[in-house]
C-alpha cells in the first residue's frame, strides 16, 4: 500500500526511495495541489501525475530523464528551421495559453492529464513567480509552446505542444538558452522519451537526482529577469555556441 499524504502537512512527503518499482514511482497519493505542497514536491525529486477520477498521484522515478540546459543537441533539419525565422518567442506572456494548449487532447480520442485542478493549481504557481511559460509565435498566433515550474537553480519541466511543425522544440531551444545564460543546473524531463532523448536529454539515478536538487534548490534565485520572464520584448530563437548539431 501505498501511503496518503497528512492533508495538514504540506511538506511532509515520505523518502523517495520507497517509491514503487512497478509503477516505477509511485510514491504516495492524497493531499493537494497548493503551492506549498507543489514546492516541497518539486524540490524532492516528486511531482504530481493522475487522470481525471483518480485521487492525487505523487511520483519518483528511477533513473530520471534531465537535460542539463548548456548540453543541449539541436537536429540539422531543426537549426534549418531557426534560420529561417518564421518563429517569435516570448516568455511568460501567456501562460494561460500554454497550459491550456498542453491541456488540449492531442486528437479527437485522447483525454488529458492536465485537468482543471491542475491548470488552476499551475496559474496560482505563476502569479506567484514559480511557474513560466515559453510561448512560440508564428504570424501573430500562438503556435506552441512550453511550461514547468522554477526553484532556485532548478527548473521542472512539465509538457509541451505544437500547433506547427517544431515549434515545441523551438521553445525547448529557447529556454535552454535562457536558463543557460541565468545559470541553472538543470532541467527535470520527468520521464524518458525518445524524443528528448534525441534532443541531449540523459537518464541519471534518482539519488544522484535528489543531491543535484537539494544544492540548486537552495541557491538564490538565478539571475533571471525578475518573478515574471517576459521582457516586454519578442525573440528570435538563435542558437548559442554550447548547442551541438548533429
Amino acid at each position: 500500500m501505498i501511503p496518503r499524504l497528512d492533508p495538514y502537512d504540506r511538506s511532509a512527503f515520505p523518502d523517495v526511495r520507497h517509491a514503487l518499482r512497478d509503477p516505477d514511482g509511485l510514491l504516495a497519493f492524497g493531499g493537494d495541489l497548493s503551492p506549498e505542497r507543489l514546492e516541497s514536491a518539486y524540490r524532492r525529486g516528486i511531482f504530481p501525475w493522475f487522470s481525471e477520477g483518480d485521487p492525487i498521484l505523487w511520483w519518483s522515478p528511477n533513473p530520471r530523464t534531465v537535460l542539463f540546459p548548456q548540453a543541449l543537441k539541436v537536429p540539422r533539419s531543426l537549426r534549418k528551421r531557426l534560420r529561417k525565422q518564421t518563429f517569435r518567442v516570448t516568455m511568460d506572456r501567456d501562460f494561460g495559453a500554454v497550459i491550456r494548449g498542453c491541456a488540449a487532447p492531442r486528437d479527437a480520442h485522447g483525454g488529458t492529464w492536465i485537468l482543471p485542478e491542475m491548470v488552476m493549481a499551475y496559474e496560482t504557481l505563476h502569479r506567484r513567480g514559480s511557474a513560466h511559460s515559453v510561448e512560440v509565435w508564428q504570424d501573430g498566433k500562438l503556435a506552441g509552446g512550453l511550461y514547468g515550474v522554477a526553484v532556485g537553480g532548478a527548473f521542472f519541466g512539465e509538457s509541451m505542444y505544437s500547433r506547427a511543425t517544431d515549434a515545441s522544440k523551438v521553445a525547448l531551444v529557447h529556454l535552454c538558452e535562457r536558463l543557460t545564460q541565468w545559470g541553472f543546473g538543470l532541467i527535470d524531463c520527468q520521464m524518458r522519451t525518445e524524443h528528448l532523448m534525441r534532443l541531449g536529454a540523459v537518464e541519471i539515478p534518482r539519488d544522484e537526482l535528489v543531491r543535484r536538487l537539494d544544492r540548486l534548490c537552495r541557491l538564490a534565485a538565478p539571475a533571471t529577469p525578475g518573478r515574471h520572464w517576459d521582457d516586454g520584448r519578442e525573440h528570435l530563437p538563435l542558437l548559442d555556441g554550447n548547442a551541438e548539431t548533429l
